[in-house]
Order: structure tokens, then sequence, then C-alpha cells
């Protein structure tokens, strides 16, 4: 899964994690559960090669401004927070998904996606109200995207595999700004 993390909002999803799926909290501490996804799914063992192209993308990237503010849910109750603006996510993914065509958004559930950050899910318990409540002061988060992650969700096993700077300079793109945490 290819990640733009949000450390603003890390200890309130984290939290969420832990309530709902504690086996799938992760333990490296780069890993940020707070994310808006960039693509996913994404391959199950990039080479060297596609991660280049990743780095490429990244680099071709220029880190932006944006702010979470307004609590909605999709039609399937996915409580979640879009981002304002919406259109250098949309920029990011669609710029992956031609670099990667055999991994369409979501694996193409959704005619359209929609950029977000995840934070619940509707229920007998849940509701937005009960969500904002929740987020209390939190909101807005005004910040900025600077950087694009390779995760890995495996129950027991979420970590960071791979890290870039967007915007990242063409002297870096050896290794395409490419870094690899010391347990991939």
């Amino acid at each position: 899964m290819l990640v733009v993390p949000v450390p603003a909002l890390e200890t309130w999803v984290r939290a969420r994690w832990e309530h709902y799926e504690p086996r799938w909290v992760s333990r490296d501490p780069a890993f940020t559960h707070a994310h808006i996804t960039a693509l996913a799914p994404f391959l199950p063992s990039p080479t060297a090669a596609d991660l280049a192209v990743v780095g490429s993308i990244a680099a071709a990237a220029d880190a932006f401004a944006y702010e979470l503010s307004a609590v909605t849910a999709f039609p399937d109750g996915v409580v979640h927070l879009p981002p304002d603006p919406l259109e250098p996510f949309a920029a990011l993914t669609a710029a992956l998904w031609e670099a990667f065509p055999s991994c369409p958004p979501y694996a193409g559930a959704f005619a359209d996606v929609v950029p977000h950050l995840t934070l619940d899910q509707l229920s007998a318990e849940v509701s937005l109200a009960s969500v904002r409540a929740s987020l209390g002061d939190l909101l807005p988060v005004r910040t900025v995207a600077d950087r694009l992650e390779l995760h890995r969700y495996a129950e027991g096993d979420c970590r960071v595999l791979a890290s870039w700077s967007l915007g990242w300079p063409e002297d870096f793109a050896g290794d395409a700004g490419t870094r690899w945490s010391a347990k991939h």
C-alpha cells in the first residue's frame, strides 16, 4: 500500500486500530496508521525497478499543504476526512496507477476514487456526531503532504518498507530518494 502519512492524527487513529484490530497495530515507530491512501493494493513484491518508478513519481510531485476538517461518510458507512484540496492527492494516485496499471485503486471497486483519511465505520454506537465529538479540538488539521510511504499490512507485521520525500531534487534520482527500513 502506498500512502501519504498524516502524523497529526496518528494518536487518534492508532487508538481506533487498538480498539477494533489490536493485532494489526504496528510496533514500527515509523509506521503511521493515520494516512491518505495513494495506491492500494500495490505490488506484493515490488522490484528495485518498481521502487525506482515510485521514487521518480514522488520526486516529480511537489510537497503541498492541505487541510482536514469535514467529518463525513461514504454510502457504505466509512467515516472519513476528505483532504482540501483533493486534487494533489488525486494526481498522485493517477500518476501511480498510470505507472502500475495492474494495480487499480481499491482493486477497481469504486468508479470514483475519493482521497480520504479513514476514521471509523457507522454503526449503532458510531455516528458522524460521535466521531466529531471524539476528535474534539484535533480538527481542523492543517499540514503538508511531504512524503510517500510503502506500507506492509499484515497481522502482527505492519511496517514501513520504503519512504520517499515528495519533490526530491534530481541529484537523488540514482536511488530514487528511497530510504529503506532496516526490516524490509
